[in-house]
């Protein structure tokens, strides 16, 4: 081949840089300068002896990651982006009190009156209440979402009408008004309450939103990141013709695959870097427990799980198109049925059940319980050990439906 014909390959191999992850922009030089290597052999195409050591790898490592800093498309989707996710939820959850309600009262409530007399500073904080004489008018506002109830009282009986389209506003005006008879009743009949009601949570009152976003939010750029870096470098070097050269070049083919698992797991770590280091600026105040170093494993063994499905679908797809949508249809679901960007907690049953199969689940409750409960690194291993065969069975089967060349 001839030094024109070898420069038109590895050229072509940098261009799936600006789909996916831009370490594929990356190895196909490390890659290509192998297989001139190989092409260079002597009569007969024998292949000349492997370099000794770990210089393959380091050399593979090297290209590959500076392929991926000089991607800025690459550097944006893996790190930025899923950065602008923590600021965008952070900013949103940064405050965890009962959201402010308003309140029209129609005509002359004198429960809410007299409530608002007794406790003033108390009801300030969630209730606003305007008054209008104009019942019609006072509805629309409610269904245009412009106000969050109406209230009316009609002798003893109390008419409260809200927007079922917001479910937790309406049930903060439910808790309210509930809260507000009950004590209107307790003074009309004389009697003090015979029980009290104290809440505390069992976390440490400092902790916040952010303590349980970060680790969500992580687990879903890893799984993104180590995805996609699999699938579109796979199918880029199978489209170059960069899997046949790396076959027949003197480089083993353990220098290729463990040299794109240490880039991958490098970007995590920086990842994961990143968003601790914005997290916990003062403004959104996260705090790190006892055991938070423990989520260093935890994010290697979750990059090899998600390495392993990107395996697959570059297995599988036979252009970069088909493995973007494929890594897409596969890690996006799973960002909102694993507790990435909804807490499991709070999810419906069904939801919940089918996390379990996820990998990206054991990610992040793995990576909450050492960063946000407070677990020891004990609390860890299961979920490595959960990743860590989920990588291994779907790796397995990568290799066998693996094919060097297009079909």
């Amino acid at each position: 081949m001839s030094d024109m014909e070898t420069s038109d390959v590895t050229g072509a191999g940098s261009a799936p840089g600006a789909v996916g992850n831009g370490a594929a922009g990356a190895a196909p030089a490390g890659a290509a300068g192998a297989a001139d290597a190989a092409l260079a052999a002597g009569p007969g195409g024998a292949r000349p002896p492997r370099p000794p050591g770990w210089q393959p790898f380091r050399s593979l490592s090297v290209a590959m990651f500076h392929g991926f800093v000089r991607d800025r498309a690459a550097m944006f989707f893996t790190i930025l982006f899923p950065v602008l996710f923590l600021l965008l939820f952070g900013s949103i959850y940064k405050s965890s009190s009962t959201p402010k309600i308003s309140v029209i009262e129609v005509g002359r409530v004198t429960v809410l009156d007299q409530a608002r007399a007794a406790s003033p500073r108390e009801l300030g904080k969630v209730l606003d209440v305007t008054r209008k004489q104009d019942l019609a008018a006072a509805l629309a506002r409610v269904r245009d979402g412009k106000v969050d109830a109406v209230v009316q009282q009609s002798g003893g009986r109390l008419l409260v009408r809200y927007s079922a389209a917001d479910p937790t506003k309406s049930g903060v005006v439910s808790a309210v008004f509930a809260s507000i008879v009950q004590q209107a009743n307790q003074a009309a009949s004389g009697t003090p309450p015979h029980f009290q009601l104290t809440t505390r949570q069992v976390e440490d009152k400092s902790l916040k939103p952010i303590q349980y976003l970060t680790p969500g939010l992580l687990g879903w750029a890893i799984a993104s990141g180590g995805a996609f870096a699999a699938a579109i470098t796979l199918v880029g070097w199978r489209e170059n013709r960069l899997l046949r050269r790396l076959r027949l070049a003197p480089v083993p083919t353990t220098a290729v695959v463990s040299a794109r698992i240490a880039v991958s797991g490098a970007v995590a770590l920086i990842q994961m870097v990143v968003f601790l280091a914005i997290a916990s600026t003062p403004y959104f105040g996260l705090r790190l427990t006892a055991y938070w170093w423990m989520a260093v494993p935890l994010v290697i063994c979750g990059t090899l799980a998600f390495l392993s499905i990107g395996l697959l679908v570059g297995a599988l797809a036979k252009s970069q198109q088909a493995a973007t949508a494929l890594a897409n249809l596969i890690i996006l679901p799973m960002a909102f049925l694993g507790g990435s960007f909804i807490p499991l907690d709070f999810a419906p049953h069904w939801i919940q059940q089918v996390s379990y199969v996820m990998p990206l689940r054991y990610l992040v409750v793995g990576m909450q319980d050492v960063m946000a409960r407070g677990e020891g690194p004990a609390s860890a291993l299961p979920a490595m050990g959960i990743l860590l065969a989920f990588a291994a069975v779907l790796t397995l089967i990568s290799v066998r439906v693996f094919r060097w060349d297009e079909i």
